[in-house]
């Protein structure tokens, strides 16, 4: 698949194809292809990427930076194949990837989380993914602009904004949302500035942008991936996950670390022994239970008649596909429920405090040290100007907690007890493979619980505009949501380049 958190190309998961290789829209397979016939190498496939952000980032903002030393990997990565090294036999080998600024890379790159305020930090080592991406042979393209600490400064900054890029553009209607918080990992994907990206999701960063930017993106149930490394917001909800290729990186990055160990461990007993790619499978909708509700926000539709009529072509091709739909399904006590979600506010803030001041204590060198410390940059160095249009309102609500209080814990317990009696048990009761939802309408269901999702490609409106369609499971489910996402992908092959990214010279 072409992934957050956090995806892309025409066939995103599919496999070789015979006709005459581009390194437009090209899927990794085809990249290895054309490696392993000489007609490509390393370095010229980071040069036209290199290429392609000089000529485009200037529009979309989709990089904050190129790593210096990205060609010195490619030049590598070369010798290591002329060699025959073991590390390139790896898929991942020699395949450049975007990493969202807020995951740590111990190199000239800088992590920054789209602030100013973290410029010149210096992180104690790679993040756990990094490191286990360097191990496969992957080449670290640049950092991704993404909204500014994850969109958790300011709640009146748009999509895509941050002091360092400003404001990003969705490449296939300019004046589209271009969603969540991975917003860079999506559109450097979707505009062929890279192969794939990584992006992180704590609510929907890397669903919505995936949807919005017709890229598939996957959030991996959390722990599956390590988050040592990353600027934090939730350690309860964040995941780091695919906008690319999906399923590739997904097994490149998935695993134990030392470093995030209790999540890591927990859900280390959800990877698959032989991986993920057995999955990309024909006939992966066939006997699957999906189910679709449709009058229920967040879980389904919400009796919204346009967007049911948009989607009711994609539940005739599943079920011509072998899936069973499920429908006119009922969550007792939905009212009760949903009044739980309004907890996820009141338990974030106090968690993003108390991981964020972990985060800059770690760092090796930082003036700023704390969320305190953050505040006051931004007063003094933010401009009027930007702090008039977003103010730290955000910031300022979490600086406020004092840890996890009585007030946090009952908010905690609601968040569980709203993902047991909610998703759980209508999955469960129902024997449901996946939920299927519009858009990534279903994020806040999915990421209390720590839920996987897989948003693919569904199509375009009559603006042009993309939108996706997601498979949500139970924790662990990804083996099964990648066999039903990628056998809706090769039944519909929705997903097809923006207008600007190909003919960027024209």
């Amino acid at each position: 698949m072409k992934a957050i958190f956090l995806l892309i190309m025409f066939q995103i998961m599919s496999t070789i194809k015979s006709y005459e290789f581009t390194i437009e829209e090209a899927t990794i397979d085809e990249i290895q292809t054309a490696f392993n016939r000489k007609k490509l190498t390393s370095k010229d496939l980071v040069q036209f990427y290199i290429n392609q952000i000089e000529k485009l980032n200037p529009i979309y903002k989709a990089v904050i930076e190129v790593n210096p030393d990205a060609l010195d990997q490619a030049i590598k990565a070369d010798q290591e194949r002329k060699d025959n090294t073991t590390k390139s036999h790896f898929k991942l080998h020699g395949i450049p990837v975007m990493i969202k600024d807020t995951i740590a890379t111990k190199d000239k790159l800088n992590t920054t989380a789209g602030s100013y305020a973290l410029l010149d930090s210096l992180v104690s080592r790679d993040a756990g993914v990094v490191n286990k991406l360097r191990e496969s042979g992957a080449i670290i393209l640049g950092k991704s602009s993404l909204s500014e600490w994850a969109h958790l400064r300011s709640s009146l900054a748009p999509n895509g904004w941050n002091a360092r890029t400003k404001q990003a553009v969705n490449p296939y209607v300019a004046t589209m949302d271009p969603c969540g918080s991975s917003t860079g990992s999506a559109i450097s994907v979707a505009t062929n500035m890279v192969t794939v990206s990584l992006g992180t999701e704590t609510d929907g960063s890397i669903l919505c942008p995936s949807s919005a930017n017709s890229v598939v993106g996957i959030k991996p149930t959390v722990g599956l991936t390590s988050r040592a490394g990353v600027v934090p917001v939730s350690p309860r909800q964040d995941t780091v996950g695919t906008v690319t290729d999906a399923v590739y990186v997904l097994d490149a990055i998935v695993g134990f670390d030392t470093n995030d160990a209790v999540a890591t461990g927990d859900a280390s007993k959800y990877i698959p022994k032989d991986g993920y790619l057995k999955h990309l499978k024909p006939g992966g909708l066939e006997g699957k239970r999906l189910g679709i509700l449709r009058a229920y926000p967040y879980f389904g539709f919400a009796n919204d008649s346009k967007t049911l009529t948009k989607f009711e072509k994609h539940f005739a091709i599943l079920r011509q596909s072998g899936a069973t739909l499920i429908e006119n399904l009922d969550i007792i006590n939905f009212d009760g429920i949903i009044s739980m979600f309004n907890s996820e506010s009141i338990a974030i803030l106090a968690e993003f405090k108390i991981a964020l001041n972990d985060y800059l204590k770690d760092l090796l060198a930082s003036p700023m040290r704390t969320l305190a410390d953050v505040i006051n940059f931004n007063n003094k160095f933010a401009g009027l100007e930007s702090l008039e249009k977003y103010p730290q309102d955000l910031f300022l609500a979490a600086e406020k907690t004092n840890g996890i209080g009585k007030l946090e814990e009952e908010a905690l317990m609601n968040l569980t007890n709203a993902s047991v009696y909610g998703f759980e048990k209508l999955m469960k009761e129902n024997k449901l493979d996946a939920l299927v939802t519009p858009y990534s309408d279903s994020s806040t269901v999915l990421a209390i619980g720590g839920y996987p999702g897989i948003s693919v490609p569904a199509g375009y409106d009559e603006n042009g505009g993309p939108y996706g369609i997601c498979f949500g499971g139970l924790k662990g489910s990804e083996p099964t949501l990648i066999e039903i996402a990628y056998g809706f992908e090769q039944a519909t092959h929705n997903r097809k380049p923006p207008p600007m990214s190909i003919n960027c010279d024209q």
